[in-house]
């Protein structure tokens, strides 16, 4: 993926996504831990994206992805049984695809590790980024 900036219409779209991601993604993760398989890497995105050393052009592919699956009308309703979140996890495959070699052991092993605290007390509500209420990333 090429490292050049941004275009206007790009920046545009990165920053309305990015608000979208801010706003909406620990509540929505968190909400969804037993339904969205893909869980893992979807939070492995999301620190990737918030990672400093990432690269512009590969955040604003990760945070399209991760707008996607925090917009609640979308291709296919989440909320349906079994199919829901199959439209969420192609366009997340797709853009982890594009930018898999941005996204690190450190991304991932961050994933895992709030993954595991989410799994072990899944009432606590510890959002992975200083609390149940705070809403930025990381």
């Amino acid at each position: 993926m090429s490292g050049r900036e941004l275009t206007p219409v790009e920046n545009q779209r990165f920053v309305r996504d990015e608000g979208r991601v801010k706003r909406g993604f620990w509540n929505k993760a968190r909400r969804n831990l037993n339904r969205v398989p893909f869980l893992i890497d979807l939070l492995s995105a999301y620190f990737c994206a918030g990672d400093s050393a990432t690269p512009l052009r590969v955040k604003a592919t990760l945070v399209a992805a991760l707008a996607y699956f925090v917009v609640p009308t979308d291709l296919l309703p989440d909320f349906i049984a079994g199919i829901g979140f199959s439209d969420d996890a192609t366009v997340l495959y797709a853009a982890i695809n594009t930018v898999a070699s941005h996204i690190k052991p450190l991304h991932r092993d961050r994933a895992a590790a709030l993954l595991a605290r989410w799994r072990a007390d899944p009432g606590h509500g510890d959002l992975g980024h200083g609390g149940p209420h705070a809403t930025d990333e990381t």
